[in-house]
């Protein structure tokens, strides 16, 4: 009976490394492969410079147009969520960066030597996850206070802009970042369960830009009680400094956005640990 039991936990146990390595050196292998891919850095530019660019276009566009914009446009005018307009686009490089953070190896085939090098599958998707939201925090949260601060001085021409000591105003900014990092894990949580490049970026703009689109064509009782629960929906409520209609409180928005990348980071590690390579 002892040699059954013994035998049965050796079965369920993990299987050995095979190359003697602990976790650390696992998340080291995928930060190495992470900044040595170009599509990395094109992304983080792309967030980098296109929430500035875009957020100034915006608040541009507002000071020019300000004189014609009616009473209630004026009052319900949130400078900071307008010069953050930049995280329209930047969402989308980051759901790229995301899912081509672990596609990538299952095009190429790399993803092969990756799981014989380190056999506990759901490991390798951790190491991936810790080597990417670092990254994608320091960029966003760069970009996004970099489009406040510029967004805030094309405003400031007509007197329409905001300190950063406004109430909520640091915690819409800064809050900015912990979205993109968020909807950068998301992607890699779909990337690890579609397996293929385009199948996980339809899946994240999908969901992230298509259905909010979908479910407002809804009766707006249903279209605005499902569409605050969207992934893009519920964690925009952290970067809007006041609230609009049905939108959810800011960090019970961020909470349903985390739930949905947590969600997609578990089915993707339960996946990943069953499938072939």
């Amino acid at each position: 009976m002892t040699a059954t039991i013994t035998a049965s936990a050796t079965l369920t146990e993990a299987p050995p490394r095979r190359d003697g390595r602990g976790p650390l050196d696992t998340i080291r292998s995928e930060w190495t492969k992470l900044r040595t891919v170009r599509t990395t850095w094109y992304c983080l530019l792309v967030v980098l410079a296109g929430s500035i660019a875009v957020g100034s276009l915006v608040s541009a566009a507002f000071v020019s147009n300000w004189a014609n914009m009616s009473a209630i446009e004026r009052a319900t005018f949130d400078p900071t969520f307008r010069s953050l307009s930049g995280l329209f686009l930047a969402q989308l490089a980051v759901g790229v960066l995301g899912v081509l953070a672990i596609t990538a190896e299952y095009s190429s085939g790399m993803i092969r030597s990756t799981l014989a090098a380190v056999p506990d599958r759901r490991e390798v998707l951790a190491a991936k996850v810790a080597a990417l939201a670092p990254v994608a925090l320091a960029v966003s949260t760069i970009a996004c206070i970099g489009s406040f601060l510029v967004g805030q001085a094309i405003l400031s021409g007509k007197d329409i802009g905001v300190s950063i000591a406004h109430p909520a105003v640091l915690r819409a900014v800064l809050g900015g970042g912990l979205y993109l990092t968020a909807l950068a894990l998301f992607g890699l949580g779909l990337g690890t369960i579609c397996r293929r490049t385009a199948a996980g970026l339809s899946a994240f703009v999908g969901l992230v830009l298509v259905a909010p689109v979908v479910v407002r064509m809804l009766p707006s009782s249903w279209g605005n009680n499902i569409a605050k629960f969207l992934p893009s929906e519920a964690g925009q409520a952290l970067v809007s400094v006041r609230t609009v209609g049905s939108q959810l409180a800011p960090w019970t928005g961020f909470a349903v956005l985390c739930a949905w990348t947590a969600a997609a980071l578990v089915v993707g590690g339960f996946l990943i640990a069953r499938r072939d390579a």
